[in-house]
């Protein structure tokens, strides 16, 4: 059965993979909302206006009168994307990150508590738990929530008001926290597309203090199937870790970028570590393999050869998305 499904921050990296994921496999009708800042880009979401079961709004979910128009219809599910998410933006500047991250994401609850809305799911990050030590087991869905940085605040500070949502009003909500995500259509201001930029046209390539803070990485296309398995199958109330299983030093990931692209590490600039700087993020994604079933298909040396190849092929977009963000 289709559902009618409101997606947020559909113009963004991972939501406007997920919008191109629901088009191919689905045929849900899907209302796409995005603010459209620098991070929300028009040429994510070109090509889905040829889809009869496809609908955008120019919207800022934190501000009330601009959210009811969508409200035409009542939704099977919210699924939201929608956030500032770059630590180094929310370290010189919070306050938009308690806008959209929390505002925002309070504003849409109240569209589940008037009815609206049959279930919500909460798009999250890794990030909310704080650092591991090297040796440390990996973040299941019962650690504590202690962020480091304004940014994993902010959707850590979302999430409790999720928790709060469905332990108050016993709203069908669900949150799901995912591992660092790579793949096509993310901004380059991000770590791995930045690499592969900087690599492309020679520039140096900034790594913070001694470039062993690790990560684990998830394609986004995997991710993307995640999702759609906690929306069709996931459990109010719940929270799922989505993980990569790909624990990676940050310059391990640059010398493979690096390596793929034939380019020296004489590219490679050490600069000094940014301030609330994690050591290592590992996510446990036990939960969703064993109840909805999900595993991770694609290996990190595919994934980012993908990935190489799509920014090679792209290098337009890039500089578009660059120009967008005032960084070219």
């Amino acid at each position: 059965m289709s559902l009618d499904l409101l997606i947020t921050g559909g113009a963004g990296f991972i939501g406007s993979n997920f919008i191109r994921y629901l088009l191919k496999h689905t045929t849900n009708r899907i209302t796409n909302i995005d603010a459209l800042t620098y991070a929300g880009n028009p040429d994510n979401i070109k090509n889905f206006t040829t889809s009869e079961n496809y609908r955008f709004f120019k919207i800022d979910i934190s501000q009330t009168e601009e959210l009811n128009q969508v409200f035409d219809r009542s939704y099977d599910v919210i699924i939201h994307f929608a956030a500032e998410s770059h630590v180094d933006r929310s370290i010189k500047n919070a306050k938009a990150f308690i806008e959209t991250n929390i505002n925002g994401t309070h504003a849409l609850l109240g569209k589940v508590l008037e009815g609206k809305v049959r279930k919500m799911v909460q798009i999250s990050t890794d990030e909310v738990y704080g650092s591991l030590k090297k040796m440390d087991a990996a973040f299941t869905e019962y650690h504590c929530l202690s962020p480091n940085n304004p940014y994993s605040a902010s959707k850590a500070g979302a999430d409790l008001l999720v928790r709060s949502f469905f332990q108050t009003y016993k709203l069908p909500i669900i949150i799901t926290r995912c591992s660092n995500n790579y793949g096509p259509y993310q901004h380059p201001e991000k770590f791995i597309p930045k690499i592969i930029y900087h690599a492309l046209t020679n520039k140096k390539i900034p790594l913070y203090g001694d470039g062993l803070n690790i990560r684990d990485w998830l394609h986004v296309e995997d991710h993307c199937r995640a999702i759609y398995m906690v929306v069709k199958h996931g459990q109010a109330g719940e929270v799922y870790n989505i993980g990569g299983n790909n624990e990676m030093t940050n310059i391990d990931v640059i010398r493979t970028i690096l390596h793929d692209l034939g380019k020296g590490e004489n590219l490679i600039s050490y600069v000094p570590d940014r301030k609330g700087h994690d050591r290592r993020y590992a996510i446990d994604s036990t939960k969703i393999k064993k109840e909805l079933g999900w595993q991770p298909a694609t290996s990190f040396s595919e994934g980012m050869k993908q990935t190489i190849d799509w920014y090679i092929k792209n290098e337009k977009w890039i500089e578009s998305a660059l120009r967008r963000s005032d960084l070219l």
